[in-house]
């Protein structure tokens, strides 16, 4: 009978410990001015300019002319050119003036049209018009000139119908192959959506490792580490209140960015369940804190951890697919990154957000996710354990 009243008892004690650990280790980081206002930074402004101020693609390129025909032609090719693409720069005297206006950065285009432009169109003579494209931006660049490629297409196309006597309609009539695409999930490819999501999950990602791990690296510079050892609580009841505490902060940090920046200022979807979704992210938060709790028991103060957190997150975002395309890297890049919990995370994310698919497809992710990251967190609490045994 008194074994039956105890362990009730014990059991309230113990989670009596875990609760006042978690609230200590809120308490604690609300005092960490520097690191509270990174926090909002990184999950409000940083996810904000990820979404507004970053573009892949083509949009008001300069464009610079060379024009040594000077017809009607040659104007109608220039005036194709137009926003929100190409921007029209003006035009030069010179070729070697616009090859100087793309060195110095002055423009990202030269588009050369050769004289008799207009003659050789109308005789059907071959002509060829010259675009240089300045490809240090390499995705912009590439786009610039396949768009171009497309302009000129279209242009000497209609010319020839026009020489032909047919209008620009009866190209209906003609063995032409065209492609109409038809996008999901982001019908109007609104590359907001995507940088806006990517960067809530790096984000989540960084302080998974980093808060965990100042957690624990802020009891030994200020000696209470020493203290908790010698109280009652095991290193589960230290460790674990820690993970929990910054897990919650996490998870407010990321309601922040969905309701307030992806939803209120993007209109990004949240197609799925937002139940999984957070729940997901618990998940990912909780497992991938075992990274944090290893480079806590390496380190031996805050800057410390910060430059390992630097160390430990970037080959993770590389890996992940959020910057670079899986397909676009080579076969052993794309098998490490199975071993990404990233690269799983943000399969699940986009799935859950964009798709609108649940764990019926999803539990390949779910389970490779939860492998690696409880395989982290086990490691983690194995070093924490070790270290201060």
């Amino acid at each position: 009978m008194m074994h039956a009243i105890l362990v009730p008892m014990v059991q309230a004690v113990w989670w009596r410990r875990i609760y006042v650990m978690i609230v200590k280790e809120l308490r604690q980081l609300s005092r960490d001015k520097a690191l509270i206002g990174f926090f909002f930074w990184a999950f409000i402004m940083d996810v904000y300019l990820a979404g507004s101020g970053t573009s892949m693609q083509l949009v008001n390129a300069g464009l610079v002319v060379h024009d040594s025909d000077h017809s009607m032609a040659s104007r109608e090719l220039i005036h194709r050119f137009h926003m929100p693409y190409f921007r029209f720069d003006g035009e030069v005297a010179h070729p070697n003036e616009g090859v100087r206006r793309l060195d110095f950065g002055d423009a990202v285009v030269l588009l050369n049209i050769p004289p008799r432009f207009q003659e050789s169109l109308a005789s059907g003579e071959a002509t060829a018009v010259q675009m240089q494209v300045a490809a240090t931006h390499s995705p912009q660049g590439l786009s610039a000139a396949s768009y171009g490629a497309r302009i000129v297409g279209e242009f000497g196309l209609e010319s020839s119908l026009r020489r032909m006597g047919m209008s620009t309609n009866g190209s209906a009539a003609l063995p032409i192959v065209r492609s109409d695409h038809r996008v999901w999930y982001n019908p109007n490819q609104n590359e907001s959506w995507f940088m806006s999501i990517s960067e809530v999950l790096t984000i989540t990602t960084i302080f998974s490792v980093l808060l965990p791990a100042a957690a624990l690296v802020r009891e030994r510079e200020r000696g209470t580490v020493e203290q908790l050892l010698v109280s009652p609580l095991t290193p589960f009841q230290i460790m674990v209140p820690k993970v929990i505490a910054m897990t919650l902060v996490i998870l407010a940090g990321t309601a922040m960015s969905l309701f307030g920046i992806l939803h209120g200022i993007f209109d990004v979807p949240m197609k799925g369940s937002l139940l999984l979704y957070f729940t997901m992210t618990t998940l990912y938060v909780f497992t991938t804190a075992g990274l944090g709790l290893v480079a806590a028991t390496i380190a031996t103060n805050q800057a410390q951890v910060s430059l390992m957190t630097i160390l430990v997150v970037a080959p993770m975002i590389n890996l992940s697919g959020t910057w670079t395309p899986p397909e676009a890297m080579p076969v052993l890049l794309r098998d490490l990154m199975q071993l990404s919990p990233l690269y799983h995370f943000v399969t699940i994310s986009y799935g859950i957000q964009l798709k609108g698919i649940g764990l019926d497809i999803l539990w390949p992710s779910i389970l490779a996710m939860l492998g690696l990251g409880g395989s982290l967190f086990g490691f983690g609490m194995w070093r924490f354990r070790r270290q201060f045994r």
